[in-house]
């Protein structure tokens, strides 16, 4: 794992926290969903590209290294979806209460 991973993970984490807390939402709730949806993003990627295509990089170096930030880009991508899902849950949560 790398740490571009790691610090990314911490990061969603804390973006999900404080957008959370900004909105009046439940914190936890928004930053528990958004960690699990990173790591699986991450996972899923992991296993069905960057496994998939490291053979054909294994002599690269500069491309080995590439490959292995495909996953962690797929990952915030996915945070992103995520939040904005539950940013318009909660204005229709909002709108209708």
């Amino acid at each position: 794992m790398s740490i571009l991973a790691v610090f990314a993970g911490i990061a969603v984490l804390v973006w999900f926290y404080l957008t959370a807390k900004e909105k009046g939402e439940e914190r936890f709730k928004w930053a528990i969903t958004g960690i699990i949806g990173y790591w699986l993003a991450w996972g899923g990627v992991k296993l069905a590209i960057a496994a998939v295509l490291s053979g054909f990089v294994a002599k690269s170096t500069i491309l080995a290294l590439i490959l292995n930030q495909i996953p962690v880009l797929c990952a915030i991508g996915a945070a992103f979806l995520i939040r904005k899902k539950l940013l318009a849950d909660a204005a229709k949560n909002n709108n209708q209460g």
